[in-house]
């Protein structure tokens, strides 16, 4: 290691002289800047070419042609629905999370004030006083008093304290990206939350719709049943049948909303009650996003930036362990106004000074240990960097995918539930004009109408799902 060489350096025999110990002291401060003690973080590689796959080819990474401008939109100009953006107001306002990521910042930064204040001198100052009597004559008393004043301050020449204070700052500007992070998953979680409680309304109404079409359809074949040859009791039950199904899946979709109600009146730090909500057909998002990833993300996705000033902690915590490795350089001086025991009157001003140097020669393997240590944190902070960029591109792919192809499945289920609502009505008539179409059919027609309504109504849903996902996965949310 270049710290050995310069331990080899200096226990070599040199002549003493002035002229010498200058070249020695200009001897030790280059080797030590060539040991890195003083050096600065610097990005090391890595990977972040075709991050992002395309989501429409099977093979081949999607080609960034701009940065992620759609990333960088305020969350207004995204959510612009008024009952949204009030909910999200609400939750950036008051819940704890995001208020406890506000005091870990202030926290870090009184660390830092710390780490930066270490560079100037240590003073206190203890006034003492005491007054002694003679066991032989009382009526003798001596005062005495002291007023000592010291001073010591560490001389940082091998960068123990700088490389303290860097660390210090790249935490902090980590924490900072923390509270970026959970402000931006607030905001999506809220969007998500808001958009399932628009989803599940549309499809409440669906199955009123369904309730009232397999009740029409019950009471026409009791009065087949009764009135008209051919028309089994059967088939008045398992119209019954399909009409109690449908109120069945009513009642669990009034579960999930009161449920989903509660987890969002959770996220914005209220009681759990009823949310104001407007209506999924009147909701418009971005449908164009320039998606430019790769190194973008690096600095656009706060958890990426958090992650790599973690390594650059790790890069300063190595430097300070390495520090550890050479003398440590302390000038101490105290002041005294004192008069002696009594014995000076007025007191006088006592002054000393000293500076002091030591060297660690054995410390039981600590700090061998802790600059190992301190290796295999930068490594395992640059594993966590590294992938923390592939999930971001991850993430980002993710979404893409689910946009487009829970637009195409939208618009495939559009046509289909056109389809069976003609093949419902057709159905019915042929039902009631003819013998030839059996309950079967029209209770399998509009089970399948059913189907299609609430899965048309689901694509809507992952649709805005996966905006508001790739909004996240690019690093926005929290403007």
């Amino acid at each position: 290691m270049k710290s050995e060489r310069i331990f080899r350096t200096i226990k070599a025999p040199l002549p003493v002289g002035r002229g010498w110990g200058w070249v020695l002291a200009c001897s030790i401060l280059l080797s030590l800047s060539s040991c890195g003690l003083y050096n600065k973080y610097e990005r090391p590689e890595v990977v972040t070419d075709d991050i992002v796959r395309d989501p429409l080819a099977l093979n081949g990474a999607l080609q960034a042609t701009d940065t992620t401008s759609f990333g960088n939109l305020p969350w207004r100009q995204v959510f612009t629905d008024p009952q949204l953006q009030s909910l999200i107001e609400k939750g950036l306002a008051n819940n704890p999370d995001l208020l406890n990521a506000a005091l870990n910042v202030k926290i870090v930064n009184e660390a830092l004030k710390c780490a930066r204040l270490a560079f100037l001198p240590s003073i206190s100052l203890s006034a003492q006083g005491t007054i002694a009597t003679l066991k032989t004559d009382p009526s003798v008393t001596t005062k005495s008093y002291q007023v000592p004043l010291s001073a010591s301050w560490n001389v940082d020449l091998f960068g123990n304290l700088l490389n303290a204070k860097r660390s210090a700052q790249m935490q902090l500007i980590a924490t900072q990206d923390y509270q970026t992070v959970v402000k931006c998953n607030i905001v999506s979680g809220i969007a998500n939350l808001y958009y399932t409680l628009l989803m599940i309304d549309r499809q409440v109404e669906i199955i009123n719709d369904m309730e009232q079409l397999t009740k029409e359809t019950w009471d026409k074949m009791k009065f087949m049943h009764e009135n008209r040859m051919g028309y089994r009791s059967t088939a008045v039950q398992s119209a019954e049948a399909a009409h109690y199904s449908v109120q069945a899946q009513k009642v669990d979709l009034i579960r999930q909303m009161r449920e989903c109600e509660n987890a969002l009146s959770l996220l914005i730090a209220q009681p759990a009650q009823a949310i104001q909500r407007g209506r999924l057909e009147n909701q418009s998002l971005p449908t164009q996003f320039s998606t430019g990833v790769s190194i973008a993300l690096l600095n656009n996705r706060a958890d990426v930036h958090a992650a790599e000033m973690s390594l650059a902690q790790c890069f300063y915590d190595v430097q300070q362990a390495r520090s550890r490795f050479y003398p440590s350089i302390t000038i101490s001086g105290s002041g005294a106004f004192t008069n002696n025991n009594g014995l000076v009157n007025p007191g006088k001003l006592l002054l000393s000074a000293v500076g002091s140097l030591v060297q660690p020669i054995f410390q039981h393997g600590q700090i061998v240990a802790g600059l190992r240590v301190a290796k295999m944190q930068y490594e395992q902070k640059y594993n966590t960097w590294q992938n923390t960029v592939l999930k971001a591109g991850n993430e980002v792919s993710n979404a893409l995918v689910s946009y487009n192809s829970s637009a195409e499945k939208g618009a495939l289920d559009a046509k289909r539930v056109a389809v069976l609502k003609k093949n419902v009505e057709d159905t019915r008539k042929l039902m009631a004009s003819s013998s030839n179409t059996t309950y079967l059919e029209v209770i399998s027609a509009q089970s399948n109408l059913l189907n299609a309504e609430i899965s048309q109504v689901t694509d809507d849903f992952n649709k805005m799902q996966a905006v508001v996902n790739l909004y996240q996965a690019l690093g926005g949310g929290a403007k």
